[in-house]
């Protein structure tokens, strides 16, 4: 690095602590180089409206190019990485190896089945815009059969079942979400079933939901759930899933769909850097987020395994993602400048990590949530209200926004979520499945 050429940062994963990165680089003095295998950023909190029908992908998705469209210093690359060549500096792809004055891992996590990834063919995890899209068809199509099957039978009975696995905010979201569309929004739409006798059930392992919460918001979630009609079943651990089937340790549950929300690890990309890794194959950093005995590369996010400058173990949340992404982005921003005034990069004491905890919400349908803001507790439609401004404001980009506001106000007065189209029917995917099994593969 000299200060006659701008430094090259590499920014692996377009998610909310890369996003929050590139934002923060100053590009007067440096180049950036983004690099993720999807085009688009996703925000990920509202990706089970786009699983149950409430929104639309577009609504969430905002494409990487456009972000940074008009800062010629940014360069983004639709490329999955293969490997890391921290000795030379280098990022391998599939196409070329990419240089690197500092690079910044922010890859996110992964659906984590702990141990049992064949669970995968059965239980569909909520980590993509391609699992949401499959839940969406595949909860709309159960319907659909449902209403061609005569009379109370088994299969009916089990069409109109889901099982939602993990009670954490993403598990509780879903599920309430779920039991909002059986119980108010479908029950005027079909004329041979009643989507009201759908059983929408929510397990975790834990003695309760939301088990980061407080007791008291804990208990308050359970009760609106099930006043939702969801039967939640906590401290029962999973056994086994098998096609269409959920076994615990003391009954097995039938259902046609099985979402999974239980646990999230590192991409496994990660697993190549050969650092300390924690649970989740977390990589464990330095105060600062670097990598220990590579000064000159960061991993954020739900990658990354800290305890920070205040002893606390940082979450795996967006917040903490894009506030790791403002630290780390003053370091380097801060050492580019002393670099151009020494023509040598700084080597300066850095600064530790400390995290703020702005406070946590999660909905449970319809003028329900709950939430935990600066010491304060809210419950209800209060801390439903409060949960969609925040959304808004955080969703990237005004069109986001004007559409997401626009789809939900439709939805909360017309009672009808706005993204019903199946453009795979289920029987095409059931006799796909079928054909793909006697090939040895799996369908996603």
């Amino acid at each position: 690095m000299t200060k006659y050429s701008k430094p090259n940062i590499v920014v692996l994963g377009g998610g909310f602590g890369g996003l929050e990165l590139v934002r923060r680089i100053d590009t007067s003095r440096a180049r950036v180089t983004l690099i993720d295998k999807r085009n688009h950023h996703l925000f990920q909190p509202l990706l089970y409206q786009v699983a149950t029908a409430s929104l639309a992908a577009p609504d969430i998705a905002e494409p990487l190019r456009s972000i940074f469209s008009k800062d010629q210093n940014v360069e983004v690359l639709m490329e999955e990485v293969l490997d890391f060549d921290l000795e030379r500096k280098q990022v391998v792809t599939p196409r070329n190896r990419i240089g690197y004055d500092y690079l910044v891992v922010a890859l996110g996590g992964e659906t984590n089945y702990f141990g049992n990834d064949h669970w995968a063919k059965y239980a569909t995890g909520l980590k993509t815009l391609a699992d949401a899209h499959r839940i969406r068809n595949e909860v709309l199509g159960a319907y659909e059969v449902a209403e061609n099957l005569p009379g109370n039978s088994r299969e009916r009975r089990r069409l109109l079942n889901s099982v939602v696995i993990g009670g954490g905010p993403t598990g509780v979201e879903m599920a309430g979400t779920l039991a909002d569309l059986a119980k108010r929004y479908f029950q005027r739409d079909f004329r041979n079933i009643d989507t009201r006798e759908a059983k929408i059930t929510l397990i975790d392992a834990v003695d309760r939901v939301l088990p980061s919460y407080s007791e008291g918001l804990s208990a308050k979630a359970r009760k609106q759930l099930e006043e939702l009609g969801v039967e939640v079943i906590t401290g029962k651990k999973v056994e086994d899933i098998r096609d269409r089937c959920v076994v615990l340790e003391d009954r097995e549950l039938e259902a046609e769909n099985i979402i999974w929300t239980a646990g999230v690890s590192a991409n496994k990309i990660t697993q190549k850097l050969d650092v300390p890794k924690g649970k989740g194959g977390r990589l464990e950093v330095e105060p600062d987020c670097s990598l220990p005995g590579h000064r000159n590369v960061f991993a954020i996010g739900d990658i990354v395994s800290l305890k920070d400058a205040n002893g606390t173990l940082v979450p795996g949340v967006a917040p903490a993602a894009t506030q790791m992404a403002q630290h780390v982005a003053k370091i380097i921003n801060r050492e580019i400048a002393s670099a151009e005034q020494k023509s040598q990069p700084g080597e300066g004491e850095r600064p530790a990590f400390a995290y703020k905890d702005k406070g946590n919400m999660a909905t449970i349908g319809r003028s329900r949530a709950v939430a935990e803001i600066k010491g304060r507790e809210f419950a209800g439609f209060s801390a439903w209200f409060l949960w969609l401004a925040v959304h808004l404001v955080l969703l990237v980009g005004m069109r986001n926004r004007m559409l997401v506001l626009l789809r939900w106000f439709y939805a909360y007065v017309r009672f009808k979520p706005g993204a019903r189209i199946i453009w795979r029917a289920q029987k095409e995917r059931l006799e796909e499945e079928a054909m793909m099994e006697g090939r040895g593969e799996t369908v996603h």
